[in-house]
């Protein structure tokens, strides 16, 4: 199951340059790097992410991140996947722009 983290140009940068992550400072703030189903991750965008241009949409495969990948109740009691450790620049499938497009970000027509 491929899973999905945004990302700013900064922090994609930063992962790029430095092989791990330990993400946003939200995620920082919050001890575990967030990450939405493909399911949940527009919401998150909208919510997090709102009116923000230039944006980087990781797909990362479930099952590589092992037991430090928990997925625990958030928004709406939704199941959400949480990284309790580093993001890894090499458990990421794919990196794609996420761009605004009148107001809204435009999503790939792929995600699983």
């Amino acid at each position: 199951m491929r899973i999905y983290k945004i990302l700013r140009p900064e922090e994609w940068d930063r992962l790029r340059t430095e092989g791990e992550s330990a993400g946003a400072p939200i995620d920082q703030a919050d001890g575990f790097v967030h990450f939405s189903t493909a399911a949940q991750v527009a919401e998150t965008a909208a919510k997090h992410f709102a009116g923000t241009d230039g944006l980087v949409l990781l797909a990362v495969a479930a099952e590589t991140l092992g037991p430090a990948l928990r997925w625990e109740k958030s928004r709406n009691d939704a199941l959400f996947p949480h990284l309790y450790g580093p993001l890894r620049l090499r458990d990421v499938l794919r990196a794609r722009p996420l761009p605004l497009v009148g107001g809204a970000h435009q999503f790939p027509d792929d995600l699983t």
